[in-house]
């Protein structure tokens, strides 16, 4: 999917706006990070993978009176060349097993009896 960028601002009702808008932001499926811009930090930044901006705007809207949708932006993503020649880092390394893996070693004991037995009639 295509990430994008999400820009909403909002108005300052009280101290707790800022807050609500967090919550809210970070609530909605598919955010990534979500940051507060501007000068008074009135602007919400939300980065993620098929957000929709719509319902991120009316959610915060109906908490936070004021609100406005300033931009959406795709972000591209980072080309990869898919026939680059194998460097020494993407060698694969062998993997190790690890003898314990399904849990703790069973454990076998027996009992060892001394052979050094008095017969004695008194004890």
């Amino acid at each position: 999917m295509l990430q994008q960028k999400v820009v909403i601002k909002f108005a300052m009702n009280g101290p707790k706006s800022r807050t609500k808008a967090m919550k809210i932001a970070v609530s909605i499926p598919g955010v990534i990070s979500a940051e507060l811009q501007g000068s008074d930090k009135n602007e919400i930044v939300v980065i993620g993978e098929g957000i929709d901006s719509t319902i991120l705007t009316m959610s915060i809207r109906k908490k936070i009176c004021c609100t406005e949708l300033v931009s959406v932006t795709p972000i591209p993503e980072k080309n990869v060349e898919k026939n680059k020649p194998p460097t020494s880092d993407d060698k694969v390394q062998p993997m190790v097993w690890n003898s314990y893996s399904h849990g703790t070693p069973d454990i076998y004991w027996t009992e060892v009896r001394d052979h050094n037995q008095d017969f004695c009639s008194i004890m």
